[in-house]
């Protein structure tokens, strides 16, 4: 390692660090795609952490809405018809998987399959 590195790895702030853990955990799992190489209106597989949770109707109808976090960039998850899903919270693990179409400029996919995982030291 150069002392380019070196130096560059002490000076990191705390959410460079978090995002390259991150992209490490969602290597490892197996036939996962990293959020920035989604592309529009295709079926992927993506494992990361929830960054947030937030209820929010869409047209009158409830919606469950998170953000999921994998070191490359955000997806947005929705499920439709749901004020709530147990484990579903903020700093959760998941791995997603479903159709990806772009909502304003942000990948998001609806009704998700989902697989809760381990936190890390869990």
């Amino acid at each position: 390692m150069s002392l380019r590195e070196v130096l560059h790895r002490a000076f990191e702030s705390q959410s460079e660090i978090e995002a390259a853990e991150e992209r490490a955990e969602a290597k490892q799992t197996v036939g996962c795609v990293a959020v920035d190489k989604v592309s529009d209106r295709h079926r992927v597989s993506v494992s990361g952490v929830l960054r947030s949770v937030t209820l929010r109707p869409r047209e009158g109808v409830p919606a469950l809405e998170a953000e999921l976090y994998d070191g490359s960039g955000t997806l947005d998850l929705v499920w439709l018809g749901r004020r709530a899903i147990a484990g579903i919270n903020p700093g959760r693990r998941l791995r997603i998987d479903g159709f990806v179409c772009d909502i304003a400029g942000r990948p998001t996919v609806f009704n998700p399959r989902y697989e809760l995982r381990p936190r890390p030291g869990e």
